[in-house]
């Protein structure tokens, strides 16, 4: 039996893996209601160990709310740039957030009681937090594929956030995602554009039985 797609389904999952961006310039149009239930139905389809479904979706909708996230990201964005040394200005200078421009802000979050899912994560419990991103990016190819610009900020105190949201002991914040409605992607990724690094060759990335060897020519 042949389990392959379609080829137009199949370039069409291709095409939304390639043009995927992590955009951070946003329109303020506000994300249709279907859409974005569609999208997280999406992400909730995501493969997890042991089946634990560890991702928690917060939409922030309080527009004070949205600017205290946006004060921890830009408090953060100067202590990276200190952080960075000689590149500092450059760090200070670029655009790592859209989340006062998008038209929805959503929070992922990792729960409480997490330790009680044992199998895939007895001896790697980091597997609650590969799981999540499994549904991130989920969400992100879906929203490439509805034309709508994603992307994922880090650069927050995780602490002060949970405190701002409310987060019960042990559970967890992972990413703040800005979702919405953009003018153009990227043609490339944007640190890319800017200088801040390239993308490496896969053949430098892929090895074959032992770390750093290169695969073999067929």
């Amino acid at each position: 039996m042949n389990h392959r797609y379609a080829e137009p389904e199949v370039a069409a999952v291709y095409r939304a893996i390639y043009e995927r961006r992590d955009m951070r310039h946003f329109k303020p149009d506000p994300v249709d209601e279907a859409v974005l239930a569609r999208l997280l139905a999406a992400a909730h389809q995501a493969p997890s160990v042991g089946y634990m479904q560890p991702w928690r979706f917060i939409r922030i909708r309080d527009p004070a709310l949205r600017q205290a996230i946006h004060a921890l990201t830009r408090e953060e964005q100067g202590r990276t740039a200190q952080a960075c040394g000689e590149r500092a200005e450059l760090v200070r200078g670029l655009k790592l957030e859209g989340i006062m421009e998008c038209g929805e802000l959503l929070v992922v979050a990792l729960p409480e009681g997490r330790e009680a899912y044992v199998v895939g994560r007895r001896t790697m419990p980091e597997m609650d937090l590969c799981s999540a991103a499994c549904a991130i990016q989920n969400l992100w190819l879906a929203a490439r594929a509805e034309g709508l610009g994603m992307g994922w900020v880090s650069i927050y105190d995780p602490v002060r956030l949970d405190r701002l949201l409310g987060l019960p002991a042990g559970a967890r914040s992972l990413a703040v995602l800005c979702l919405g409605h953009v003018d153009a992607f990227y043609p490339e990724p944007l640190l890319e554009t800017l200088g801040w690094d390239r993308r490496r060759p896969l053949a430098d990335l892929v090895y074959q039985d032992t770390w750093g060897r290169a695969v073999a020519a067929p």
